[in-house]
């Protein structure tokens, strides 16, 4: 649950800047292949930013700490993630 909060408040201000609004479809997909995804998948994801290694290797290793959680847990975020986007507007 130390996740939970963070998440969300990135999720807010990234939905909630007007300049960045259309962000939220795209931070709603990665967000739910950084949750329920196995790594493989999300380092195919991830490479289509063209971001250093390094950074890729940094969010998978933070994934593991997501994998800890339970699957209900996890859905509750995904839930939240797209009630968030809702009010996007998107």
């Amino acid at each position: 649950m130390k996740l939970l909060v963070p998440l969300l408040l990135v999720t807010l201000a990234i939905c909630f800047y007007q300049a960045e609004a259309v962000v939220c479809p795209a931070f709603l997909k990665e967000s739910t292949l950084f949750l329920f995804s196995p790594e493989s998948v999300l380092r195919l994801s991830l490479s289509k930013y063209d971001a250093p290694q390094e950074a890729i290797d940094a969010k998978v290793e933070i994934q593991k700490c997501t994998d800890e959680m339970s699957f209900a847990d996890k859905t509750i975020i995904a839930k939240i993630l797209t009630k968030v986007t809702v009010k996007c507007g998107l």
